[in-house]
């Protein structure tokens, strides 16, 4: 089934009917890091963004979650889509960051073991992927013109210093099971970092990506 259109076309137009504390609440960890990792749909919207976010950035890269606190809510009530997503914070982390890692959750459709890894930083993504891969996930890379590749310039992923950021698009059936089994979330969150890492050292060096 479609999922309804979004409530809200930005944030500003959200936080004139909600509720800051009630209705969503914003955590932010600026750790003066190269990388952020955000989860704009986190909470409620889109379950266990906030968690695959948070495992990512383990105390070591900034991280941002914008969370829907109300469990009875609807997608697209608290879900403003990436392109219009204005939350301040949010811009101020993303814009001061190199690395830009953006976490979201997608429906299963008829594809559901598979974590869609888009965004214009094509060197990131294709690292991410292979590290996915080589610790036993289904990856993809997703091109631009294919749905949810995160290849719009005005995505909140490639508004960082380089213009050019990583979507994770995970499927609700993998974010079931990283909840469920601990050890599959830290492999998971583990093989994503070691790509962070290493891109972040050549990206550092100068050396060609």
């Amino acid at each position: 089934m479609a999922r309804l259109p979004d409530r809200y076309n930005s944030f500003s137009a959200l936080r004139e009917h909600e509720t800051e504390g009630v209705d969503y609440r914003i955590h932010i960890e600026d750790r003066s890091s190269n990388v952020a990792v955000i989860a704009p749909h986190g909470g409620f919207i889109e379950p266990a963004t906030s968690e695959v976010a948070l495992a990512i950035a383990d105390e070591r890269f900034s991280l941002y979650r914008f969370e829907g606190l109300d469990a009875v809510r609807l997608h697209h009530e608290l879900h403003v889509t990436s392109e219009n997503f204005d939350e301040p914070i949010a811009n101020g982390l993303v814009g001061s960051s190199s690395i830009v890692v953006a976490v979201h959750g997608r429906t299963d459709r008829d594809d559901p073991l598979t974590s869609w890894i888009g965004g214009l930083d094509t060197s990131l993504r294709d690292r991410i992927v292979e590290a996915l891969r080589l610790n036993g996930f289904v990856a993809a890379a997703r091109m631009k013109g294919e749905a949810l590749a995160g290849a719009s310039a005005g995505n909140v992923c490639n508004r960082g210093k380089r213009q050019a950021g990583v979507q994770l698009e995970i499927p609700r059936g993998v974010r079931d099971i990283l909840m469920k089994d601990a050890e599959k979330m830290k492999r998971y969150a583990s093989a994503i970092r070691g790509a962070i890492d290493e891109f972040d050292r050549v990206l550092s060096s100068g050396e060609s990506l």
